[in-house]
């Protein structure tokens, strides 16, 4: 007897649907599973024949075959076992053989005693599933809500293997579960953390608006206790709103992960991911045995926070450099390739020297020139490259931070500014694939969108020749200055447009000398 269901594994953060073959004939009783698994799979023996009998079935005294199909693709993880076991029953006999199981995808662990357990990147799975033509997938409890984000799938909650039996074999039928869009959309709006908390540095809230607006990298210095922390929290308070595109993505990534926060069955913020500076270059990018997501995927449509950027090892620091210019990590090892997407906005934050007071009004600096410029030196030259915006901020005043009448600006506010921007920039490039923001823009973007009026052109003129500037350093003024263009509503770059642009890249020559 044979029997054929459909189950779904994972590669990189994308699902592929796996055809379990169960073959049961009668001659001495053995179990194998064949198809390239892996140790976890290879253990599925056990569970299942345990869940089996915990369950209240007989398991099948047969020869038993299970082949995962294609089998020249690796099966990792325990999310097979459902099927594997239905496909065991069905052959068996105890679900009904004449029910037609060809366009549904079952998913889940199970436990000794028959309960079926959450696995990692059910909604990859369930993404695949529909892409494939099925009509419903069956998925353990704890991952219901998370795959119900994906329309065009009836998605149905499983909690034990009797009650999946019950249900296929309609005696007791299991309630599909939906997905609440209206109350995504609410949430999409919805932040703790508000830029009206921070009191005073007026020029660094406007420098996290320009970045915001296009999609910049920033890189913020000041002395400690100045703000650099708090207003990197509230970045994402700031960004437009998650279309329900990049939410899916986003949680796409964070549930093949197992970073999905319990009871969340999709992102409705940008996420901010803000490791520490002990941790190793596959911790950021991505890696391992079997390839997971790191830190700069995990931050996928959202923010990567690096506070104390010099503490960061530069061998870490370094293997930022292709991420952020790819938008995505590529991870090859033995066993094959995956690919994991990576568009983030990365702030940096940092003292300007070891103690934080160089250059500080009233505190004295304890280092020498010689120990400032090696702190600052342990950021290399191409992550520099790749920060558009750097910006100093000041001690802030004790009038700034006592005055009951001062009301600072709301994250509200800012957001619907950027929204406009963003909204003005995504108009003037209809039609472009890949660059959804100024931030993106190539050198033959620049040519084509970036276009100055004469006192403009004059101004950079100056400014390239006085500063010094590369054929990279004059880009990134560019796009920046079609930022704050797009911010006022203008078409044209002006010359208060560049020249706020190269205010924002002027801490090269006080830092790094060049």
């Amino acid at each position: 007897m044979l029997s054929t269901l459909l189950s779904a594994g994972i590669c990189g953060i994308d699902g592929f649907l796996v055809s379990v073959e169960c073959d049961a004939q009668e001659r001495f009783s053995d179990f194998e599973i064949v198809g390239l698994p892996d140790a976890a799979v290879k253990e599925a023996k056990e569970r299942v024949r345990t869940a089996a009998l915990n369950s209240g079935f007989r398991f099948p005294s047969l020869s038993l075959t299970v082949n995962l199909a294609p089998a020249d693709r690796k099966k990792e993880g325990s999310g097979f076992d459902v099927a594997i076991l239905a496909g065991i029953l069905r052959c068996a006999g105890v679900i009904d053989r004449r029910a037609d199981l060809s366009r549904i995808c079952l998913i889940g662990e199970l436990s000794l005693s028959g309960e079926i357990r959450g696995v990692k990147g059910a909604l990859s799975m369930c993404v695949a599933a529909r892409d494939a033509g099925l009509d419903a997938i069956y998925v353990p409890a704890a991952n219901a809500r998370e795959a119900a984000a994906v329309s065009g799938m009836t998605v149905y909650p499983l909690t034990t293997m009797r009650a999946l039996v019950d249900h296929l074999n309609r005696t007791v039928p299991i309630d599909p579960v939906s997905e609440d869009s209206v109350a995504f959309s609410e949430a999409t709006t919805r932040h703790t953390l508000d830029f009206a908390d921070v009191r005073g540095q007026a020029l660094a809230k406007r420098a996290m608006e320009i970045a915001a607006a296009g999609g910049h990298n920033i890189l913020l210095i000041g002395p400690p206790g100045t703000g650099k922390s708090m207003l990197a929290k509230r970045l994402p308070s700031i960004l437009p709103p998650l279309s329900f595109e990049e939410a899916i993505e986003t949680t796409k990534v964070h549930s093949v992960s197992g970073t999905l926060p319990a009871g969340i069955s999709l992102l409705t913020t940008r996420p901010f991911r803000a490791p520490h500076h002990t941790m190793s270059a596959v911790s950021l990018v991505g890696g391992g045995a079997s390839p997971t997501p790191g830190e700069v995927s995990l931050a996928h449509n959202g923010v990567l926070f690096l506070d104390e950027l010099p503490e960061f090892p530069k061998t870490v620091t370094d293997t930022l450099r292709q991420p952020l210019e790819d938008r995505r990590v590529t991870i090859t090892r033995a066993s094959g390739r995956v690919t994991f997407p990576c568009s983030f906005m990365l702030v940096g934050a940092m003292n300007p020297c070891r103690c934080g007071y160089f250059g500080h009004p009233t505190r004295r600096c304890t280092c020498s020139p010689q120990e400032v410029r090696r702190y600052v030196s342990r950021i290399s030259g191409p992550l520099l490259d790749r920060m558009d915006i750097e910006v100093e901020l000041p001690s802030v005043s004790f009038e700034e931070l006592s005055s009951a009448e001062r009301r600072e600006e709301s994250s509200a506010s800012v957001r619907a500014r950027v929204i406009a921007a963003r909204a003005f920039a995504a108009a003037r490039m209809r039609g472009e694939t890949n660059v959804f923001c100024n931030a993106q823009l190539d050198a033959a973007g620049i040519r084509k969108y970036c276009i100055t009026d004469e006192a403009a052109s004059a101004l950079l003129k100056s400014a390239f020749d006085r500063m010094g500037l590369s054929a990279r350093g004059y880009d990134r003024i560019m796009r920046v200055a079609r930022t704050i263009a797009d911010l006022a509503g203008s078409e044209l770059i002006r010359a208060p447009h560049i020249a706020e642009a190269i205010q924002l890249r002027s801490l090269d020559k006080k830092y790094w000398q060049t």
